[in-house]
């Protein structure tokens, strides 16, 4: 090297998801703060400059201390607040620890059932992600299930309240619980008037997969209110759904949210309100019509082809500058 050369700056380290084939996203990989493979997947916490502490499995984001807000509010309050009161509630998945710490906020709440299939997700985030799950892990309301939610709904004599499906994309194994067959039992768990909640994943980048899930919810529920929320760690917009017997979250006007809110004194909300109950549930053209089209519900042993396992996919480049 030269007195006129300077020496080149290392390049930055980046983690990239692909959403499709023709469509992804990438954050900047400031610091690799933890990283395991447990028996069933790999789970990585990096730090961000844009979103803090990220949490990685299978090279999917999952959730960041920044940002969780925008997904485990509108997946836990929005069903909640149409609830009379909820007293029972089940996680699936969300081992992360943000929807249980959501539900403890509920007043009446007097029991959290946390069933994640890999306990390696809750050892993580009890160490690395305080800023979402905020001690819920040592709350005494918390109860913790390792093992497969199928065989805990199909052995339970429990029932819920409200069930909140914070599952994994559906693909292999976890397709299962996307299914007729799973929602059947889910509803079996629930009290009356309970109510659940779920991801359908996004109508920009798979839409197909969500005509399906969302024709599978229908199967089940009589009730089914699909909503929308961007959710900038996910790169794209993002849909959910809440389902009932009987419960019906577009019935209850704005000023009724805000009042319940009040009423039941429900802290540190950053998203819902009234204001953001109706809007979540107001579905563009374009969504309206896509949920309108006829679709085959999926059930046990089918597959979503647009999802695919990210292991199976060539790796992705980001090519800086």
């Amino acid at each position: 090297m030269n007195a006129t050369q300077t020496p080149r700056a290392s390049a930055p380290s980046y983690a990239a998801e692909r959403l499709n084939a023709d469509f992804g996203f990438y954050l900047k990989n400031s610091r690799l703060l933890a990283s395991r493979q447990s028996p069933w997947q790999h789970i990585e916490v990096f730090e961000n400059a844009q979103f803090g502490r990220v949490m990685r499995i299978d090279d999917c984001f999952m959730t960041s201390e920044r940002d969780e807000f925008f997904y485990h509010e509108p997946m836990v309050h929005l069903p909640a607040i149409a609830h009379a009161g909820v007293r029972r509630a089940l996680v699936i998945g969300g081992g992360d620890g943000g929807a249980a710490e959501e539900l403890l906020k509920l007043p009446l709440i007097e029991r959290v059932v946390l069933a994640e299939l890999d306990e390696q997700v809750i050892d993580v985030s009890r160490e690395w992600l305080g800023q979402i799950h905020h001690g819920a892990f040592d709350d005494e309301r918390l109860e913790i299930r390792i093992g497969d939610a199928r065989s805990f709904l199909g052995q339970t004599q429990e029932r819920f309240d409200q069930i909140v499906l914070d599952l994994t994309d559906p693909f292999g194994p976890a397709t299962d619980l996307y299914t007729v067959e799973f929602y059947e039992s889910c509803r079996s768990a629930l009290s009356p008037g309970g109510v659940i909640s779920l991801h359908m994943g996004s109508p920009i980048h798979l839409p197909q997969s969500l005509m399906r899930i969302a024709a599978s919810v229908r199967q089940v529920f009589p009730v089914f209110r699909p909503y929308l929320q961007y959710v900038p760690l996910y790169g794209t917009l993002w849909c959910m759904a809440m389902a009932s017997q009987t419960t019906d979250p577009a019935r209850i006007s704005q000023e009724e949210v805000d009042r319940r809110i009040a009423q039941r004194g429900i802290p540190s909300l950053q998203l819902y309100n009234g204001f953001t109950h109706h809007a979540l549930l107001a579905q563009p053209n374009f969504v309206r019509e896509l949920l309108a089209r006829p679709a085959q519900p999926l059930r046990r042993g089918d597959m979503l082809q647009e999802v695919r396992d990210p292991s199976e996919l060539p790796p992705i480049v980001v090519t800086a500058g």
